[in-house]
């Protein structure tokens, strides 16, 4: 099999739409009906929600109280407009995140979701987001373990990275194997 990867010069929100694109195609031929897509604030979301019509769509975002008690990031107003066009929006805690980071802020020392999470930085933050976040929704009983989807996420705002992969649950963390990447910054 051959198949090609799009590298961006740049990260973030620029490439959203060509991200949006090179999904769409691609999920098409595979066969895939599933796609994840991390969204902190939401607006991702609706642009992801509008341009994948026909497509089961899962938006991750990560848990309320992230940034500060009781405040959730992915505004009320965006949730609404993903689920009207038939989205699914899960908010839920990040895999790599948990007791790492509390060990991290009470005794100021490292995890192991911690050096889990920048190990799979180095292939880029939009690799380690959907990695990330295709865990979550396994976890979360939004996708099967058995079929491939494609996860989408960016670097800081929008999309600039897309892989195809099998979900695992994050008990089965060392078995996650991405198939193949579809685009990411050349960082």
């Amino acid at each position: 099999m051959e198949s090609s990867i799009v590298y961006f010069k740049n990260p973030g929100l620029v490439n959203t739409e060509e991200v949006f694109r090179i999904v769409r195609k691609r999920a098409e031929e595979l066969g895939i009906k599933t796609l994840l897509i991390a969204s902190t604030r939401g607006e991702a979301a609706v642009m992801a929600a509008e341009a994948f019509q026909g497509f089961r769509t899962v938006f991750v975002t990560h848990h309320t109280s992230y940034l500060k008690p009781n405040f959730q990031e992915f505004s009320e107003e965006n949730r609404k407009i993903v689920e009207s066009k038939g989205g699914i929006v899960l908010t839920t805690a990040h895999t790599f995140m948990g007791p790492s980071r509390a060990i991290r802020f009470k005794y100021n020392m490292s995890g192991l979701g911690d050096v889990i999470a920048d190990t799979l930085r180095m292939f880029g933050e939009g690799m380690k987001v959907c990695c990330e976040i295709t865990m979550m929704a396994a976890d979360s009983g939004l996708v099967r373990t058995d079929e491939d989807i494609i996860a989408i996420a960016g670097t800081v705002k929008g999309a600039d990275t897309a892989i195809v992969l099998t979900p695992v649950i994050s008990n089965d963390l060392f078995d996650l194997r991405v198939k193949e990447i579809l685009c990411k910054p050349r960082l």
